[in-house]
């Protein structure tokens, strides 16, 4: 018999539906049935594509036991965390707190108003090796608040305190040591032998990878290129890239990056796809060109939806089994492309009799001394095509608007730098989309799109990556319509989400649903935080702009960030990259011209990520509304033939030309 989570859209919720669990979606009437029957809440947070989430769920969440003990003692609530992330991080932060870590699936304890007291991830039905099974901590908890329950009073009391503290920024300026700081720790955790940082599991973590990048450009220091291009390579020949499909998934189990966490997501992928485009920028080698191009690819292909949005994910496992997907023996390549291919593409993919992942072969290049096969190769196409028939993953088909704008940033920058008009055409159809279905009759934007309806209110990561993803936009088209709308998602971004008090951006907005707390995150985790793409898009629009409330909204934010990074700025590497535009050399350039964009510009921010130089175009056409974006464009003029370009560097400007070689950029 399904419970009440059969009419939810989330994927997630979804997965539950049939459980004996008596499950409440999160909201008013499961916290007033908690308050009427004087009962405590159970809250599980996960989401579709965990492996973990999965097991606990075929353990306990479809078992009669549990359920029993659930439903007599408890109020149940599922909440899935990408959909609402604001409730993820409240109670992520206590379990942190009370546990030194976190993860999914989360399992919290609450008071019918919301405090929690007590909080932990995974729990088997039945203890095991030491690790206290879930019957038990029910059985205790529901105990306690029977006769001892003024203990987990305070606990939540106490609980709650904590996690209200405002995180205030130290008001310093951003500086150079900081920047020079992230860069020692991250060089410091480097694995010199496999590439990555730290030890399993390893997690690619790109906005580490493209603050190395930058840095290495701007202070001509080779090493820091030589750990991102050496991670970045080893990544691609590992299992985590999937050779046959392409995209990576989640992360590696292992040091060498052979066995993945096969989940593959949306995030991650938009993500490495934006640095391999950048390396290969940085470098011209062709590798990384690839690699861009298969990560690009896997996102039209297999995560994008008919109206344009993209999907956040697949899942790890087939028929309950993880990587079952995924992995092969020589007698299935064989049969798929015959003796001589299929021994081929075992001896250059690894794919052995013994195997390298529970008995079968998980293809990886990691040992290659040959060159792999082309992505074209048809060869491929009919191992994907195999695997594609021979079992099936779950995909999780709900649109999330922050996820969307990584992958618009990304493809739209692979699209210029590959010269892929596919990809770019794949970024603006998305763009659409969420103009059309993810923006209410307010104008506000929209957290999750599924089904045909749009839900939840946007939040910080909505507003700001979207409005970076708007400026990728304009980047690559130079369409101003693309820069009037940051600039207005920007000013909605500030006007909602800024606390003029203390410094910084909450995650939620200032007439959103008031939890326990109200998030305010710094911490660049597998996806930078909502305040780092705050600094960043501060930055640029007071580069592009000229206009003294963007420059000033900047430094507020950068001070924040600042002080919230405290000893440790390499676990906030974006925030860390958004101050590179602040501390190290900058330039502005105008190009005005008579018609469109001329092609010497349009090759140089090709080739090049050009990512110390903020561009405008202005034409005949677009004149005014660029002066409506940027006022100090509007004494510019356009010369009758050509092009004139205006450059200035670190405020000092120089005088007009008509060649872009006669800038020396």
């Amino acid at each position: 018999m399904a419970n009440r989570l059969t009419r939810e859209k989330s994927p997630y919720l979804l997965q539950h539906k049939e459980n004996p669990v008596d499950w409440y979606p999160w909201g008013e009437e499961a916290f007033q049935k908690a308050i009427k029957e004087d009962k405590p809440v159970f809250l599980s947070i996960g989401y579709s594509t965990c492996h973990w989430c999965h097991v606990m769920a075929h353990e306990s969440f479809e078992d009669d036991e549990v359920a029993a003990i659930l439903n007599r003692d408890y109020i149940s609530i599922k909440v899935d965390r990408e959909e609402r992330p604001d409730i993820d991080a409240v109670y992520m932060s206590v379990c942190q707190a009370v546990t030194g870590s976190g993860g999914w699936p989360l399992t919290v304890f609450l008071t019918p108003e919301q405090k929690p007291f007590f909080a932990g991830t995974y729990f088997p039905k039945q203890g095991r090796y030491g690790q206290l099974g879930l019957m038990e901590l029910l059985e205790r908890v529901a105990y306690l608040w029977k006769h001892e329950r003024q203990s987990l009073l305070h606990a939540g009391n106490e609980i709650t305190g904590a996690v209200n503290q405002n995180q205030i920024g130290g008001g310093r300026k951003p500086e150079r040591a900081i920047i020079e700081t992230a860069y020692h720790q991250l060089l410091r955790r480097f694995d010199h032998k496999w590439g990555g940082f730290g030890t399993a599991p390893k997690f690619p973590t790109p906005h580490n990878l493209l603050l190395l990048l930058r840095y290495a450009h701007v202070v001509q220091q080779s090493d820091a290129q030589k750990i991102a291009t050496v991670t970045l390579e080893d990544m691609a020949r590992g299992g985590i890239h999937d050779h046959i499909g392409g995209g990576f998934s989640r992360y590696s189990t292992d040091e060498k990056w052979l066995v993945p966490h096969f989940e593959k997501m949306l995030y991650d992928n938009a993500l490495l796809l934006m640095v391999y485009v950048t390396a290969y920028q940085y470098t011209k080698k062709e590798y990384f060109a690839d690699a861009a191009h298969r990560t690009a690819d896997y996102i039209l292909r297999e995560l994008t939806d008919r109206q344009g949005g993209f999907y956040c994910g697949q899942d790890a496992d087939s028929e309950g089994v993880e990587g079952k997907y995924y992995v092969f023996t020589p007698g299935e390549v064989k049969k798929v492309l015959g003796e001589t291919d299929g021994a081929k593409f075992c001896r250059l993919y690894d794919v052995t009799d013994s195997g390298n992942f529970e008995g079968k072969s998980i293809p990886n290049r990691i040992n290659a001394t040959e060159d792999g096969w082309n992505r074209n190769d048809p060869r491929l196409q009919k191992l994907y095509d195999y695997r594609l028939q021979r079992t099936q993953l779950h995909k999780d088909d709900k649109v999330l608007l922050s996820w969307n704008g990584w992958a618009i940033i990304a493809l739209a920058k692979a699209g210029k730098a590959l010269g892929e008009e596919r990809y770019l055409k794949g970024a603006m159809k998305a763009h659409r989309f969420i103009r059309k279905e993810m923006t209410d009759e307010n104008d506000r934007l929209y957290l999750r799109w599924r089904d045909g309806e749009a839900a939840n209110a946007g939040q910080l990561e909505d507003y700001g990556v979207y409005a970076l993803a708007l400026l990728e936009l304009y980047r690559v088209t130079f369409d101003a319509a693309y820069l009037q709308e940051a600039i207005h998602r920007a000013e909605q971004m500030a006007d909602l989400f800024e606390d003029r008090e203390h410094g910084g951006y909450y995650m939620t907005a200032a007439d959103s649903e008031q939890l326990i707390a109200r998030p305010k995150e710094t911490y660049d985790g597998a996806i930078p935080s909502g305040n780092s793409v705050a600094a960043m898009v501060l930055q640029r629009l007071a580069a592009l702009t000229g206009e003294t409330k963007w420059q000033d909204a900047a430094d507020r934010q950068m001070e924040f960030l600042t002080g919230a990074v405290g000893e440790y700025p390499a676990s906030s590497s974006f925030g860390v990259l958004a101050m590179m535009d602040a501390v190290y050399p900058h330039r502005e350039l105008v190009c005005a011209a008579k018609e469109d964009l001329p092609a010497e510009l349009a090759n140089y921010l090709a080739e090049h990520p050009a990512e110390d130089i903020q561009v405008l175009v202005k034409t005949e056409a677009n004149a005014a509304l660029l002066a409506q974006c940027a006022p100090f464009t509007e004494d510019y003029p356009i010369p009758e033939t050509g092009a004139m370009y205006y450059l200035c560097e670190n405020g000092v400007c120089k005088a007009p030309v008509k060649s872009l070689s006669g800038l020396g950029l």
